[in-house]
C-alpha cells in the first residue's frame, strides 16, 4: 500500500519506521530539518510532490493543532478514494470534517504518547480504534495495532471522548494541581520525585493538546468529583478521624485494586 503520513515529528516518525519495510511511504513535513533522519521512505517538503506519489492511505500525524488545518490542505492533492486517517488523542471537531471531507477516513488513537511509552515495547500499551469510518481503513488498524502487542478497544467517537474525558483529564488536572503548589526540594523522597516526573512530562506536552483536554465538555464534570473527593478528605484531617480514614483508605484501595 501506498502510504503518506503527515508530520515527521515523533508520532509520525514511529510510522514511517513501522510501515517503511512492508508498504511504500513517504513523509511530508515543512520543517526540513525534521526530515533529515528519515530513511527508506520518500520525503516531502511540498505538497505538490504528493500528487505524483498518489497515496492510497494518509496517516495524519502532527500537532493537534494543526490537524484538521493540514488535511484540508492535503486533499486537494489526493486521488479520489484515498483513505484519511488522524491518530489525534483529542476528537474535537473531527467527526463533523470526516461527514463532509469527501473521503473515506478512519480514526484511531494509539494511547502510547510518545512522552512516557517506550516505542520498542508496547505489549502494555492500549489503542483505540473509532467504529465509525471506512471498514478496510479500520481493518488496516486493527491489524496493525494487534501486531505490536497492544490491547485494541473499538469506541465511537462519542464513547472514546467520554473515555479520554475520565482517563485524560483526571490526571491531568491532579498534575496541574501537584505542579501549582510544589517548591523547590533539597531531598526529595522517592514518591515526590515520581510526580515530578511525570508532572514535567504532562507539561511538556503540547499546550493545544492540553487546552483540547481541559476544554472537553465532559471534563468539568471530573474535575468536580476531584474537588467532592478534596472536601471529604479536607475534612476527615481538620477532624483528625482515624475512622472516618480507614474508612476512606479502604474505599480507595478498593478503586485501584
Amino acid at each position: 500500500m501506498k502510504i503518506l503520513i503527515l508530520g515527521a515529528g515523533k508520532m509520525g516518525s514511529f510510522f514511517v519506521d513501522l510501515l517503511s519495510f512492508d508498504h511504500e511511504t513517504a513523509v511530508y513535513d515543512v520543517d526540513a530539518r525534521r526530515l533529515r533522519f528519515m530513511y527508506n521512505t520518500q520525503r516531502f517538503l511540498s505538497l505538490d510532490e504528493v500528487d505524483a506519489f498518489a497515496p492510497e492511505l494518509v496517516i495524519n500525524a502532527v500537532t493537534l493543532k494543526y490537524t484538521l488545518d493540514t488535511f484540508r490542505e492535503v486533499i486537494p492533492h489526493l486521488p479520489e478514494g484515498c483513505i484519511i486517517s488522524d491518530i489525534a488523542s483529542v476528537k474535537t471537531g473531527l467527526q463533523d470534517f470526516y461527514a463532509t471531507c469527501g473521503h473515506p477516513y478512519v480514526s484511531t488513537h494509539p494511547m502510547f504518547g510518545p512522552t512516557f511509552a517506550n516505542l520498542g515495547a508496547l505489549s502494555n500499551e492500549n489503542a483505540i480504534v473509532i467504529t465509525e469510518g471506512d471498514y478496510m481503513g479500520r481493518l488496516f488498524f486493527l491489524n496493525l495495532y494487534t501486531k505490536l502487542g497492544l490491547h485494541v478497544h473499538e469506541y465511537s467517537f462519542e464513547e472514546h471522548d467520554e473515555t479520554m474525558a475520565y482517563s485524560l483529564s483526571i490526571p491531568f488536572v491532579s498534575t496541574f494541581v501537584f505542579a501549582a503548589i510544589m517548591k523547590h526540594q533539597d531531598a526529595p523522597g522517592t514518591t515526590f520525585k515520581r510526580h515530578l516526573a511525570i508532572a514535567r512530562g504532562v507539561l511538556g506536552e503540547d499546550d493545544c493538546l492540553l487546552r483540547e483536554i481541559l476544554f472537553n465538555p465532559r471534563t468539568s464534570g471530573q474535575v468536580a468529583r476531584i474537588q467532592d473527593e478534596l472536601t471529604e478528605l479536607t475534612d476527615i484531617i481538620r477532624r483528625k478521624d482515624e475512622d472516618a480514614l480507614n474508612q476512606y483508605l479502604t474505599k480507595i484501595r478498593g478503586n485501584i485494586k
